[in-house]
């Protein structure tokens, strides 16, 4: 888990061409660990331009094919093609689309040779999508980052970074319109656990809560960044009332391509 063996098959193959420039993101992404909690019906691949786009999806519908895969296009168009794949027995959704080349972190290897988004611009994504549109998957999903890659605070302090239309609170505002979901609305989702609707909201309360008094708590030369420990090897969130320096952590903006955390001695 979380990847299908059919999905794992496919991501295998494809997996010779895929490049910092054309990786694997969206739910498949998140949930690539085998501990996650969510299966997701498609791949989704970024690409850094339009032209990436049709590129990557001509070399690996070429190899889909030449493997006895067959590839319906649904959508065509600029930056974006749709397909479903299958080998007459499963078939799934392959996304091929254009995002920004703005991120935190450069794209790293899958244990499979390819190329995936790293887990904190899966983290910071996931929370501007949510913000997006009301979705249960992705509720199922911010949660899951909340816990494992970073609290909601840090990821709304630097999801400005990449949307600047947002400020920390005017973001967090839009997340308190969502969580609302029903039992059989989540019901629909192929979970790896079962959901707690009640555990669930009582973590989302407290995750706005904490996240709005970060947000009012941080000042405003740090707007954008996530916190980085040397140490710990990892982002993190940093302490009140104590400075960065003395908690060993360094700010980390992001660039075009991504770029790796300044590690001071």
């Amino acid at each position: 888990m979380p990847l299908t063996d059919f999905q794992r098959t496919v991501l295998a193959l494809l997996a010779p061409t895929r490049a910092p420039d054309s990786y694997l993101a969206g739910g498949a992404a998140l949930h690539f660990a085998p501990n996650s909690v969510r299966f997701s019906n498609a791949l989704d691949f970024f690409h850094d331009s339009p032209e990436r786009v049709a590129a990557a999806f001509a070399e690996d519908t070429a190899l889909l094919e030449a493997e006895s895969y067959k590839v319906d296009v649904e959508i065509s168009q600029p930056g974006f093609i749709r397909a479903t794949v299958g080998d007459g027995h499963e078939a799934m959704r392959i996304d091929w689309a254009h995002d920004t080349a703005w991120r935190f972190m450069p794209p790293v290897r899958d244990s499979m040779g390819a190329f995936l988004l790293h887990e904190i611009d899966l983290a910071v994504n996931k929370t501007l999508a949510l913000a997006g549109r009301d979705e249960p998957r992705d509720f199922v999903d911010i949660l899951f980052v909340h816990e494992r890659v970073l609290p909601l605070a840090g990821l709304t302090w630097a999801a400005v970074a990449k949307d600047p239309g947002f400020t920390p609170l005017s973001l967090i505002e839009l997340l308190k319109r969502r969580g609302r979901h029903r039992p059989a609305e989540m019901e629909r989702l192929n979970l790896a656990v079962p959901y707690d609707p009640i555990t669930s909201k009582e973590q989302w309360l407290r995750a706005l809560e904490n996240a709005e008094e970060f947000a009012r708590s941080r000042p405003t030369d740090e707007l954008g960044c996530l916190y980085y420990s040397p140490d710990l090897g990892r982002f993190t969130l940093p302490l009140p009332g104590v400075g960065l320096e003395a908690q060993g952590l360094v700010v980390h903006f992001g660039a075009p391509g991504g770029v790796l955390p300044r590690v001071t001695q």
